[in-house]
């Protein structure tokens, strides 16, 4: 696979995901960083975006909820370098009946190389990294090289 360079703005579309009982935890997460947050464009899947409005005041652009079809949206706005970080709380000790859903949204943040944070300590980190309000040169897959490879 070649790759090519994509560039984050200084502004940040970030996508916020929890499942069930991890909505409370990223509900005080973003509560605790809501002066950052409200700097960034957010997204979110289903009930995650309503909660994350009512208990924040943030604006949360609202996707389908996870299991109908949010976690694919997202994943494509990803592969598409419209979101630009993950921030996903997920119980990896819980069984999901999504759980094909939630492996090929975090494979899809892989390829895509886009910042992931799984839990509220990760999140920390991304959030307090100097990169995320400056424009951030990264490296993607160059699908042009690859669909003239497959020609």
């Amino acid at each position: 696979m070649d790759f090519t360079h994509a560039k984050a703005p200084a502004s940040k579309k970030i996508a916020l995901v929890a499942h069930d009982h991890m909505k409370p935890i990223l509900s005080e997460w973003c509560e605790k960083h809501s002066e950052k947050l409200k700097l960034q464009h957010l997204f979110a899947t289903g009930t995650t975006a309503s909660k994350l409005s009512n208990d924040t005041g943030l604006a949360v652009s609202p996707l389908l909820s996870g299991p109908l079809g949010g976690d694919q949206q997202i994943g494509a706005r990803i592969a598409e370098q419209t979101l630009d970080m993950l921030i996903f709380f997920w119980d990896p000790l819980a069984s999901m009946p999504h759980d094909p859903d939630v492996k090929a949204l975090l494979r899809i943040a892989a390829v895509w190389n886009i910042p992931v944070a799984c839990n509220p300590s990760s999140a920390d980190y991304l959030l307090s990294s100097p990169m995320l309000d400056q424009a951030y040169d990264y490296r993607v897959p160059d699908y042009n090289a690859y669909q003239k490879s497959r020609v």
